[in-house]
């Protein structure tokens, strides 16, 4: 699947993609610096009904957001990996902890620890078209 989308329809695409996601929790966001992967995120915490400021977590690596599931408060992580260095330094932060937590999880840069992330993982490829579109494709699906 995949979508072109800019700052006019991100919500749309957003909403699209949190109905694609079905049942994973942990989604990596791979793409080039400013391909627009925080952004997404943004739009995507603001579709699930997140009230937390959402920023990027590149200087703390995981950000933890609250959001409403059907009634029922819910923890959503937002990773940023970049900072990293490798898996045990991503282990030592407790990157692999939130990845097993149940909760929803987003990762930005993933490459940086590939080896810790489950199986079932989400991959999700930005890439920029020009300076204002995007495209988000999804692997696996």
């Amino acid at each position: 699947m995949e979508w072109l989308f800019s700052l006019d329809n991100i919500n749309g695409v957003a909403k699209q993609f949190h109905e694609a996601m079905g049942q994973r929790t942990v989604v990596a966001f791979h793409g080039p610096m400013g391909a627009g992967k925080t952004t997404f995120i943004h739009a995507l915490c603001e579709v699930m009904g997140v009230k937390d400021t959402v920023g990027s977590p590149t200087f703390s690596i995981i950000n933890e957001y609250r959001y409403d599931c059907a009634g029922t408060p819910k923890a959503l992580f937002h990773l940023d990996l970049y900072r990293i260095n490798d898996e045990e330094e991503a282990i030592r932060a407790g990157v692999e902890d939130a990845f097993y937590s149940g909760c929803i999880c987003l990762a930005e840069w993933p490459e940086k620890a590939p080896g810790i992330f489950p199986p079932d993982t989400l991959h999700v490829y930005l890439s920029l078209q020009d300076n204002e579109k995007r495209k988000l494709t999804i692997a696996d699906i």
